[in-house]
């Protein structure tokens, strides 16, 4: 085997030494690249007769081999020390075309939707249609289901009067068009008034009744179709109960804010100055609830209207717009119902009397108790045994503080109703049955 140059020594070949051999020409001729040996475009060895390890004696002459015979061509020869070719490109080749192929049809999808939905570019905001509850789909329990049940028996009341217009919150009573608000939103109007109703219609009202000690009011409409509102029990709340305010608080119409029962029966006593004093026994809540929301309805996890809101209390002085701070009361739903009606039937309220005078000299107790100024002869309590100087400790099992606490909690029963009454006279204490009546007036 040869690289291509002949390397034998002069002679080998049957030439004598200084002839040209076979193919060569005379001497004295010019020989071309080609004849010197040196390939004119070699890709190898370009520089071979520079090369000082070349045998000086080898012949110039190229050795081209011989053509091989048909079918006698060599096997091919793979040198197994070579690397092998890797097949992880084509791995990785596959699956990034199909990532590809699968971004652009992704892409063109989206934009096909966003084309037809009205966006010709950007991303899509928002939730799939239909992925979100509407509100036909919550539950009836829930805050949301009780307000949309709720809402269209509430209604924005208006009066005129001689000092402006007046603006409360009420609510359907009866299907005959009466109205539940409160005595302090109506007083001092002519008896003429209009209702806005949740759907933002108006009718006519007149006021039918009212009760100034109570403060609750009744007020009738015209029109049909009325929603009257479910009326619950509120002698079976407890504390912690949740509960909505619902009405119109500074002209807002159709609010719904929500909280608990954060007491029952608190007593207290309002009213305005030169006005009628109103004694409460009052559910307490912490439902936002400010000026315009009176005479709304405070409703139960049911839906079930339990009590009238009426009055906040608040930290302002004397002739300041109050606003609220989380104290919230309102009228229990069966005093308020039974009073309602009182005034639809006979045109006036009863009121609910015990039939004894509390406060005046040496009424403090500390207290511990309310002590009985006077006691009317023929009265309730004169029947069960009372006398004046008796201490009234507890009503029905409620503490009595503070001569308010008496008045507030008969107020809250009808008249008719039996109470038990403990007391202490002298240094002994009694438990006694009073049956309430109704004030003479």
């Amino acid at each position: 085997m040869t690289d291509g140059w002949d390397w034998r020594q002069p002679g080998a070949s049957g030439v004598p030494a200084g002839q040209p051999g076979p193919g060569q020409p005379p001497a004295g001729t010019p020989m071309t690249a080609q004849q010197v040996g040196r390939p004119a475009a070699s890709p190898w060895w370009s520089d071979a007769l520079a090369d000082p390890w070349r045998d000086p004696n080898a012949p110039t002459a190229v050795v081209i081999p011989a053509a091989p015979m048909p079918g006698t061509e060599p096997e091919p020869v793979s040198d197994p020390d070579a690397p092998g070719r890797s097949r992880l490109p084509q791995l990785l080749f596959i699956p990034l075309i199909a990532a590809l192929l699968a971004g652009t049809l992704g892409g063109a999808l989206g934009y096909a939707f966003a084309v037809r939905s009205g966006v010709a570019a950007g991303p899509v905001l928002g939730a799939a249609p239909g992925s979100v509850p509407t509100l036909a789909q919550r539950p009836p329990e829930s805050l949301a289901g009780v307000a949309e049940r709720v809402l269209p028996s509430v209604v924005t009341v208006r009066v005129a009067g001689v000092g402006g217009t007046s603006e409360g919150s009420g609510f359907v009573a009866s299907a005959d068009g009466h109205v539940i608000t409160n005595d302090h939103v109506v007083a001092g109007g002519t008896g003429k008034a209009s209702v806005i109703f949740n759907d933002g219609s108006t009718a006519a009202a007149t006021v039918v009744g009212q009760d100034e000690e109570s403060d609750i009011a009744v007020i009738k409409v015209t029109r049909g179709g009325l929603r009257p509102v479910e009326f619950g029990d509120s002698d079976a709340l407890a504390v912690g109960d949740p509960v909505l305010a619902i009405g119109s608080p500074l002209s807002l119409a159709n609010t719904v804010t929500a909280g608990i029962v954060s007491a029952l029966d608190r007593t207290m006593q309002a009213g305005e100055p030169g006005g009628p004093t109103r004694y409460y026994a009052a559910i307490q809540t912490d439902a936002a609830v400010n000026h315009g929301n009176s005479g709304g309805p405070l409703v139960d996890s049911a839906g079930r209207v339990i009590g009238v809101n009426s009055t906040i209390k608040s930290l302002v002085a004397d002739g300041q717009e109050a606003g609220n701070i989380g104290l919230a009361f309102a009228i229990p739903i069966n005093q308020a119902k039974r009073i309602t009606q009182e005034i639809i039937g006979t045109g006036k309220a009863r009121r609910t009397v015990i039939g004894a005078q509390v406060g005046g000299p040496g009424s403090n107790t500390n207290g511990a108790g309310v002590r009985l100024a006077a006691v009317e002869p023929a009265g309730p309590a004169a029947g069960a045994g009372l006398r004046a100087g008796d201490v009234i400790l507890r009503l029905n099992g409620r503490p009595m503080t503070e001569p308010t606490d008496l008045i507030a909690l008969v107020r809250k029963y009808a008249p008719g109703s039996v109470v038990t009454v403990e007391y202490r006279r002298g240094s002994d204490r009694q438990n006694a049955s009073v049956t309430l009546a109704a004030d003479a007036k």
